[in-house]
């Protein structure tokens, strides 16, 4: 009898060791690497004006990070983000060509949030799965930025504070609008009912609803969260070029899903967090920057990013077969 519960025993014990695993810990080890090795191969990496390039190139990436972690803890994803942004910013430069630069930041954002809004209702109202539900609607405004702005790039003078100006410390905005955007959204996910009933609807949509969760309520109110967030890229994108493009923001989608499962969340839904998306976030950016400091060719960028993002995914997955049922 001894015999057969020891292996047993044993097993479980691995496979709880493995659950407890510290994915924070872990991702930060990887930073820390990341960081002495290309650091050891350029003496630029740590430099302060290039530490603020790095989070000035991550700000948009990040902005959009955040609502997406909290969709894909919910068990959603959009991945309509990057023809979101270019939309919002070709509607704010023709808006504010016409009528002014207050009506074209207001116009962006209202388009974002009409499409978080249709993203969300189809989703729960009509029921389409959310995966297929933004691939259709990434492919419907790329086409409307495409159209809006006759395939070309629209130009929008007297716009460039929002993406250039410095307010605090020589810190560029944007930098500054990530942090308060990651500080707010760790605070929700943690401390509000919103936060903790996306963790609940991610990981036993049935129970969240027997308890009295509004899912479809708080699902559309994710996915809005996410329409405004990538407006607010696409115009803080439009705002550093003092121009629109169509084509502006393509494969950001894959830049935000790998940030926010190489940070922890699970494809699954129920697990994830702000603090792993950001430390995600900032591997990405430390590995691009480090590869163009090593006069290493741009393509390989996206040859990392689709490498780490297969990593990630089957980290992810290796975890939850090593987790017991019951304590998933």
């Amino acid at each position: 009898m001894n015999a057969q519960v020891i292996p047993e025993t044993s097993s479980a014990a691995r496979r709880t060791w493995w659950n407890r695993t510290p994915e924070l810990g872990a991702l930060l080890v990887v930073l820390v690497v990341l960081v002495a090795v290309f650091s050891w191969r350029s003496p630029f990496l740590l430099n302060g004006d290039n530490l603020l390039n790095i989070l000035t190139t991550l700000a948009v990436t990040g902005i959009i990070a955040v609502p997406g972690t909290m969709l894909l803890v919910a068990g959603q994803f959009d991945l309509s983000v990057g023809s979101g942004a270019a939309f919002g910013g070709i509607v704010a430069a023709l808006a504010g060509t016409g009528h002014g630069l207050a009506a074209g930041v207001a116009a962006a954002l209202a388009a974002g949030l009409a499409i978080g809004l249709l993203n969300g209702l189809l989703v729960t109202v009509v029921g389409i799965n959310a995966l297929i539900t933004t691939l259709a609607t990434l492919a419907v405004f790329r086409g409307a930025a495409q159209l809006l702005g006759d395939g070309q790039t629209v130009l929008l003078n007297g716009f460039d504070a929002l993406g250039t100006v410095r307010p605090f410390l020589n810190v560029p905005l944007p930098v500054l609008i990530l942090l308060a955007v990651f500080l707010l959204a760790a605070l929700a996910m943690r401390y509000t009912v919103f936060g903790r009933s996306l963790y609940a609807i991610g990981a036993n949509p049935a129970a969240a609803r027997l308890v009295g969760i509004r899912a479809r309520l708080l699902l559309v109110a994710a996915f809005a969260l996410s329409g405004l967030s990538f407006a607010l890229a696409g115009l803080i994108l439009t705002s550093q070029l003092s121009a629109a493009s169509p084509t502006a923001a393509s494969g950001l989608e894959l830049s935000v899903v790998t940030a926010i499962v190489l940070g922890g969340a699970s494809l699954s839904g129920g697990r994830g967090g702000i603090a792993g998306t950001a430390v995600g976030l900032v591997i990405i950016g430390v590995l691009n920057n480090g590869l163009i400091l090593m006069n290493v060719t741009s393509f390989w960028q996206d040859v990392a990013r689709g490498t780490l993002l297969i990593l990630a995914v089957s980290f992810d997955r290796l975890r939850q077969r090593l987790t017991p049922a019951d304590s998933r």
